[in-house]
């Protein structure tokens, strides 16, 4: 774009030249020059302020649909540590009730000895 605003401005650069030598009404070229020129700086502010707006536009897109692969992402490794949850509760359960069996089992299997050695040490006097 900046190729063909420099040829143009070439080409009218020349052609203003001539008429100025020509003695042509100069001062009106200039004016007329002075605002093409101006036309030529607003259009290009205008197709900056267009690109602009494009990427801004562009750049929240992206950002949406990142925001929202991530909550998605999110909310899946919720749900499963959430069926993992439950089986980990389960898990503890049965490992819980299996020692609390095995602690009843070693209570059981020693009670006689312990019960035995209390009665001892009641039952023996000291002096």
């Amino acid at each position: 774009m900046s190729i063909i605003f420099n040829h143009l401005r070439n080409e009218q650069l020349k052609h203003y030249s001539m008429a100025l030598r020509s003695g042509q009404n100069g001062i009106q070229l200039l004016l007329g020059a002075e605002q093409e020129a101006q036309h030529i700086v607003n259009a290009a502010r205008t197709a900056k302020q267009a690109r602009l707006k494009q990427a801004k536009e562009e750049a929240e897109k992206e950002s949406a649909e990142f925001r929202t692969q991530m909550e998605a992402e999110f909310q899946r490794k919720v749900a499963e540590s959430s069926g993992d949850s439950g089986a980990n509760v389960k898990r503890l359960e049965q490992e819980t009730n299996a020692k609390i069996q095995h602690l009843k089992t070693e209570a059981s299997r020693i009670s006689h000895d312990v019960i035995q050695m209390l009665l001892r040490h009641v039952t023996t006097v000291k002096n």
